[in-house]
């Protein structure tokens, strides 16, 4: 089977960029890949299905939108909240009409109200204030409804089946990277508090920040790490100020860093952080990293973050009582040290290989495997009975074993 494969690559930095490198190599053991070149949207020739990561960024999956809208295929989707690529495809491009018709798609005539007044600048960008009420997902789940969609967490499966998608799902893990040898960053704490990846509103900074100066007044020796670009409009350096907190060498901020800095800067955590709210239904690649590492983890208490076991990640509420159990959650894994209990669960539920053929599973029957299920069913039921088996015999149970052992039958 060949498949043509959409996707962000690095070196575009992009989450699912990481991912789909991650994902490949053990992918092209089980399927030949037909990598699709960025900016490509005529439909691949010669191959089975087509394959579309979508996530929200416009400049990351834009073209890969363009590309599933002339040929359809599986999708995986990585959130469920499309609002900043909606706006990217219609507003970004002077498409007003294109915005209107999928808010109204999305929320009816009330939609479309609300988005003729943020073309007339009357309204906030709903993308930057409310993108978790207006998700506009409609035209990616149509899109996908023939051959199936693929999608990492039971939040965003639920989403999708009660905004109508009536098509198959295959609900597959995030899969996890092997951490290399690297040595720890040099970065003292105690203990060394690590918030890692993109930092943006939903990331919970000033709630965060806040905990951060009340467990110094357990610890005064704790720092806090923050590393990742900023999103344009939030302002890090105001909240910084707030707290009391720039230029205190107790903050520790990198931008951006490169693959093998990031996993020795999280290698030296003694907590990781990864809050989230609203959610857009994503998945984190930070949260798998620091799991696979074994450290010790605090999560908001929402969305796919809420689906980790409770063993693996203290989770804290959002909201009320939110900063409050956050300084509570630190000052209890400050000196917790190595989750062996993480590391396990990552090499059970998120091992690449073990995703891998569940993505080379669904793509075979997405691509007609059920069919070819039913006729090799139906050859081996028939060769059977030709040659006297008979139904409640040893011998055919011991048939249907080795058909399941093939993958083949239930």
């Amino acid at each position: 089977m060949r498949v043509g494969y959409y996707s962000p690559l690095p070196p575009e930095r992009s989450g699912i960029a990481d991912y789909s490198a991650l994902l490949l190599p053990e992918l092209e053991r089980r399927v030949e890949i037909v990598l699709a070149r960025h900016g490509r949207t005529k439909p691949q020739r010669d191959t089975d299905l087509a394959v579309y990561h979508v996530g929200n960024d416009p400049v990351a999956h834009g073209w890969i939108v363009e590309a599933l809208r002339r040929r359809p295929g599986v999708v995986v989707l990585h959130e469920f909240v499309l609002h900043h690529l909606v706006a990217g495809l219609t507003v970004g491009r002077r498409d007003a009409a294109g915005y209107l018709d999928a808010m109204e798609r999305d929320s009816g005539v009330v939609g479309r109200m609300l988005a003729h007044g943020v073309l007339d600048n009357r309204l906030p960008p709903l993308w930057e204030t409310r993108p978790e009420d207006f998700p506009l997902a409609g035209e990616i789940l149509d899109l996908a409804r023939e051959h199936g969609l693929i999608v990492h967490s039971r939040h965003v499966e639920e989403r999708a089946r009660a905004a109508g998608f009536d098509g198959r799902i295959w609900r597959i893990a995030h899969p996890a990277w092997r951490p290399p040898a690297v040595a720890p960053a040099g970065i003292e704490g105690e203990p060394l508090v690590g918030c890692l990846g993109h930092l943006n509103p939903s990331k919970r900074i000033p709630q965060l920040l806040e905990a951060f100066v009340r467990l110094r007044e357990r610890f005064p020796a704790a720092r806090l790490l923050l590393v990742g670009s900023t999103a344009a409009r939030f302002d890090l350096d105001g909240w910084l100020a707030r707290f009391d907190l720039t230029g205190d060498p107790a903050l520790v901020r990198e931008p951006y860093v490169e693959e093998t800095r990031l996993w020795s800067l999280m290698q030296a955590c003694d907590v990781c952080v990864s809050l989230r709210a609203p959610t857009m239904g994503e998945t984190s690649g930070s949260v798998i990293r620091a799991l696979s590492l074994g450290r010790p983890l605090v999560v908001s208490d929402i969305g796919w973050f809420a689906e980790l076991p409770d063993d693996v990640a203290v989770k804290v509420p959002v909201g009320e009582g939110e900063v409050d159990a956050l300084v509570d959650a630190l000052a209890r894994l400050a000196r917790g040290g190595e989750s062996s209990a993480a590391k396990e669960y990552v090499e059970r539920a998120h091992d690449v290989g073990r995703v891998a053929e569940q993505f080379a599973a669904a793509f075979e029957e997405a691509a007609g495997g059920e069919a070819v299920r039913d006729a090799v069913l139906s050859d081996v039921a028939r060769a059977a009975s030709e040659v006297g088996i008979p139904a409640d015999s040893p011998e055919l149970t011991e048939v249907g074993r080795r058909l399941r052992e093939a993958g083949v039958g239930e």
